[in-house]
């Protein structure tokens, strides 16, 4: 069983001078279930290399169990700072994909052309897909036969008063419960901050933080009955 997971490139949290990049728990959380399992992960970025650390992922509120192993593990640490550039990834040799989340994606993710076509070849070789809480964002301008992908799909993210409570709304380019709204997207939320996963299709989505580690559960499940 072979995953690919697409982290963000972007650094810079707009204008505000502050720094972004991926949430660590969204990662590490996911990445532990996959391994455990015996599930070969291949980390891919749209310009590889190390990708940015959302400084307030390594606070030590935000921390885990997943998020403290991964402290500890300096060979997973050295495999991220050589993620594969996007453009050089072949969706013939993965079994799924999984997009953490962080503020990054709402920068590069959502308009990388690169990206944008991976998903569509994921999606047209009806492969399992999970995007969690900023990472949906990397399906705004994703197409399924000319109609956005997420058009009539049931589907979740980082929530409005979520983003609210951060103080980032004025300084997003989006918020992504608006987008998939626009976007004709069946959204739904759980309680702020709880684990909150829907599920349509073969199209996996997690609300925040939280969610990031039963939604790579659910892709696991997926992935585990196709082989």
């Amino acid at each position: 069983m072979k995953i690919l997971m697409v982290l963000t490139s972007h650094g810079e949290l707009g204008n505000s001078g502050k720094k972004t990049g991926f949430w660590v728990e969204e990662f590490a959380a996911p990445y532990y279930v996959f391994a455990d399992a015996g599930v070969d992960v291949t980390l891919a970025s749209p310009k590889g290399g190390q990708p940015p650390v959302d400084p307030a992922s390594t606070k030590e509120d935000a921390q885990t169990e997943a998020t403290k192993r991964y402290d500890k593990d300096e060979e997973l640490q050295k495999k991220m700072s050589e993620t594969k550039k996007l453009e050089d990834i072949n969706v013939n040799d993965f079994d799924a994909v999984f997009y953490p989340g962080g503020h990054g994606p709402l920068w590069d993710l959502a308009n990388d052309l690169t990206s944008i076509s991976l998903i569509e070849k994921f999606n047209e070789q009806m492969k399992p897909m999970a995007f969690v809480c900023h990472a949906p964002a990397a399906l705004a301008n994703v197409e399924d036969h000319k109609k956005p992908l997420v058009r009539d799909k049931k589907v979740t993210g980082f929530t409005n008063s979520e983003e609210e409570a951060a103080g980032l709304t004025d300084i997003v380019p989006f918020l992504v419960e608006d987008k998939m709204n626009q976007l004709g997207a069946h959204y739904s939320k759980g309680d702020d901050w709880s684990s909150y996963v829907v599920i349509d299709g073969r199209l996996i989505t997690g609300q925040n933080p939280a969610s990031s580690e039963k939604a790579a559960r659910e892709l696991l499940k997926m992935v585990q009955k196709k082989s």
